[in-house]
């Protein structure tokens, strides 16, 4: 009896084989031809799954936003910050450090494709910022919550702040890929920054 083919495995498996690739070599450098060596399969088969080169790596950063999602819930439940705006916020922000390869990967394909969304029409637009904006509107919740517990100053603007958290964790982030600091100076930033936001 022939084997059954695992659709969605085999899919996660291109998709992968692209982010092992373009984490070490670059997403510019990614071809599909590439991305079948990767895999250890044929060019046909990664283009019966994906038509386009475009569409692959949208399904990649779909992949990518799912598992940084993932980590963020680990690292909250970890921590034990489960209805705890701040622990959570923090949790939050860590995950925008790089600090192991999964997300040095992450950062890395995912600054990326935000350079190439500005100039390629197929990868820009709505499905690119949702993840984004959601996590906008997530920090804003939690900073709210804060805020009517009295947890941080009554004055503070939560949409404002949730904007200047964002940056501040993206640009950390980027900066500890360049190697310009490392992951525990980034965080002792973003926790410094939280101190002045949060009172006691």
């Amino acid at each position: 009896m022939p084997k059954l083919v695992d659709h969605e495995e085999r899919r996660a498996h291109i998709i992968d084989a692209l982010l092992r690739s373009a984490a070490s070599s670059g997403l510019h450098s990614v071809t599909m031809r590439s991305v079948a060596v990767e895999a250890g399969v044929s060019v046909r088969l990664v283009q019966y799954y994906f038509d386009t080169k475009e569409q692959l790596l949208l399904a990649a950063m779909t992949r990518l936003t799912t598992r940084m999602g993932e980590r963020v819930q680990h690292r909250v439940r970890a921590s034990g910050a489960v209805g705890d705006p701040l622990g959570i916020i923090e949790a939050v922000l860590r995950e925008a450090v790089p600090t192991d390869e999964e997300s040095r990967a992450f950062h890395l394909v995912h600054t990326e494709y935000a350079v190439l969304s500005v100039t390629d029409p197929a990868l820009a637009g709505a499905e690119f910022l949702a993840a984004p904006n959601e996590m906008e509107a997530f920090l804003v919740g939690q900073l709210t919550a804060a805020q009517e517990a009295g947890a941080t100053d009554p004055q503070l603007d939560p949409r404002q702040e949730a904007v200047v958290l964002l940056a501040v964790s993206a640009g950390l982030g980027l900066s500890v890929l360049l190697g310009q600091r490392t992951a525990e100076d980034a965080i002792a930033v973003l926790r410094y920054h939280l101190g002045r936001i949060f009172v006691d």
